[in-house]
């Protein structure tokens, strides 16, 4: 049986013009080529989608512009350090007929477990969609803990699964061994996937599938056929890949719309704060290509 969202679900950057604007014509047209290359699914306006800085218009414009584009399964990144605008966000990306929610936990403010149970219980009440609670303590400042992500899937009916970005495998193995059936976790950590495929994962939310679709799906089929060698020289070739994603002098998601250019596909520069790219960037994005041949 197939995920809700499919094996391999890409966290699409959000395409800008020229002169910094949302780029609607160039988003439909990444999604259509993300869908031909390997894609199963889309994670729109995530971290990777530079949400910080998308106004609400925005969002919803996007939302919908893709939806039109594109028929696979649309998550959408609706999270926020505010409940309440995390609880809009959601109902209006319900409206836009998504398929499913990526719910971050909120950053910054680090709230206890208790405020993080309440947060995802209001985002999960604000739509009949089903949510993905989305843990990257590395970024968010608070890992949500195994006891309060087994609680929300037992108690909450729409939380369906998990974009797992915390790190740690043994850990995801443990909260594998006592969530509910059906329950499904996402590798949110594209150099983690294998090793999370390894403990009951079903796929990937992934940032280096905008140029390597292809072959994490094959290392993940590879995989489920029980053919662990041949996961294992995929998974190889992609090692270059998963370093050149992110780094100290080009976080995610500048080197993804690096290469993405290189590729000649419309997706301009980062907004601020994240940009400009650092010099050689483009360099560095053929040299991977290369690579992989």
């Amino acid at each position: 049986m197939s995920p809700t969202f499919g094996r391999v679900v890409t966290a699409m950057v959000t395409p800008f013009d020229e002169r910094g604007d949302l780029d609607l014509d160039a988003a439909a047209e990444l999604a259509q080529w993300l869908v031909e290359n390997g894609s199963d699914g889309l994670a729109l306006a995530g971290t990777t989608g530079e949400s910080p800085t998308l106004k609400h218009a925005e969002t919803l414009a996007l939302f919908r512009r893709v939806r039109e584009a594109v028929s696979v399964p649309l998550l959408a990144g609706t999270g926020s350090n505010d409940t309440a605008h995390a609880v809009e966000q959601t109902k209006r990306a319900t409206e836009a007929g998504l398929d499913g929610i990526l719910s971050v936990a909120p950053y910054y403010n680090r709230p206890s477990q208790a405020g993080l149970d309440a947060h995802f219980r209001a985002v999960c009440a604000a739509t009949n969609l089903p949510v993905v609670l989305y843990d990257i303590p590395g970024r968010t400042g608070r890992k949500v803990s195994t006891g309060t992500i087994l609680r929300l899937a037992r108690e909450v009916p729409n939380l369906v699964g998990l974009k797992d970005a915390a790190g740690d495998p043994a850990e995801t193995a443990y909260l594998l061994s006592k969530a509910p059936a059906g329950f499904e976790v996402y590798s949110g950590d594209d150099a983690l996937t294998l090793p999370l495929l390894s403990v009951g994962a079903v796929g990937v939310i992934s940032v280096a599938s905008h140029w390597v679709g292809r072959q994490m799906a094959e290392m993940i089929s590879a995989f489920e056929k029980g053919d662990v060698d041949d996961a294992r020289r995929i998974n190889a070739t992609l090692i270059e890949s998963y370093q050149f994603e992110t780094g100290d002098d080009a976080p995610n998601p500048v080197p993804t719309k690096a290469l993405l250019r290189v590729l000649g596909l419309r997706v301009g520069e980062c907004r601020a704060p994240m940009g400009p790219a650092p010099d050689g960037l483009a360099e560095r994005a053929r040299a991977v290509l290369e690579a992989l041949g």
